[in-house]
């Protein structure tokens, strides 16, 4: 495993993290039905962290909390506090009331606080906001992320997919009010969804902000040929609002360059996120044996230039971005 900086910051991570939204009760209200209960999602924590894959991202609303909470079985189980980089995010809904979603002061301290006990420690290292809050002034989230950075709950924090405009408001809200700034942004990035690197990218670039994508196979899209289904996209309405025939031409690219490498689909996808020097540390899930060591054996992969240019030709921007 690889160790590197987030962003600007002192803080090492994995060259990879462990994406946490696949795991959880998946009978709890908006959940996935594809969520790996905990009996089934032990063995990716101890294959985790026999990988030195120590960056773990969840959320409070995976699975209603019970993400959470496996999370924090797990590291108590397979590793340490200490040892692990625990990331976790707050805006989604959790209840009804003032303090059960959104980026209000109440709200954030609420859910914090809700986190904590679920994950059961004391402080998070990278607390990260779940899509910009409209409803919410920007300059009493920055006060309220800060104001928990200062109570010892949080290490660092982050923001997630948003307009570019949106994440330059809540950064130049920081410096205004003397806030602690964000570090890193987690956004959707990968062959088949590419809108934010003019904008948002570059910023963050510019910035020092560490990208931390999600999906860099594209839901799943571009680890297997056209056509060929999954347990989560034959049911999940997210990844087939993102089948259309514009992406067809690059999955089938990806799957051309894999079979000449003799290498799997999924590698070849994350390889070209790796590529961007931008990226700090591309979000895996992974819910079968073979995920997550493949997903290593990508950290040493290099695509040509002549081999990248194959594989961005076809592309081209629509649909969602975010999700």
């Amino acid at each position: 495993m690889e160790y590197i900086r987030l962003g600007n910051t002192g803080l090492k991570v994995s060259r990879l993290a462990l994406g946490c939204m696949s795991y959880g009760d998946p009978t709890t209200p908006n959940a996935h039905p594809w969520a790996l209960t905990e009996d089934d999602a032990r063995p990716f924590f101890q294959q985790a962290v026999e990988l030195g894959v120590t960056f773990w991202d969840t959320a409070n609303v995976y699975q209603h909390g019970t993400s959470e909470e496996i999370v924090g079985r797990a590291i108590t189980r397979y590793s340490s506090r200490e040892e692990i980089v625990l990331a976790t995010k707050v805006r989604g809904k959790m209840h009804d009331g003032p303090g059960g979603e959104g980026l209000s002061r109440k709200a954030i301290l609420e859910q914090v606080d809700a986190s904590l006990m679920r994950l059961g420690t004391d402080y998070i290292d990278l607390y990260q906001i779940h899509r910009y809050d409209p409803d919410s002034p920007v300059e009493e989230t920055m006060e309220a992320l800060h104001d928990l950075i200062r109570a010892g709950k949080v290490r660092y924090i982050g923001a997630s997919s948003m307009y570019a405009w949106q994440f330059a408001k809540l950064q130049h809200a920081a410096d205004a009010g003397g806030w602690t700034r964000f570090v890193s942004m987690q956004n959707q990035y990968n062959l088949l969804r590419r809108h934010d690197e003019p904008e948002l990218m570059a910023m963050c670039g510019d910035m020092g902000v560490g990208l931390v994508p999600y999906s860099p196979n594209g839901k799943g899209r571009l680890a297997r040929p056209v056509g060929e289904q999954s347990d989560r996209s034959s049911s999940d309405r997210v990844v087939q609002a993102f089948d259309n025939p514009y992406d067809e031409p690059v999955i089938n690219a990806v799957q051309t360059l894999a079979e000449s490498r003799g290498l799997s689909m999924a590698q070849i996808a994350l390889a070209w996120v790796l590529r961007n020097p931008l990226v700090t540390a591309p979000i895996v899930g992974a819910t079968k044996p073979h995920h997550l060591p493949e997903a290593v054996d990508a950290l040493h992969l290099q695509l040509t230039d002549e081999e990248v240019q194959a594989l961005e030709a076809p592309y081209q921007q629509h649909g969602p971005s975010w999700y």
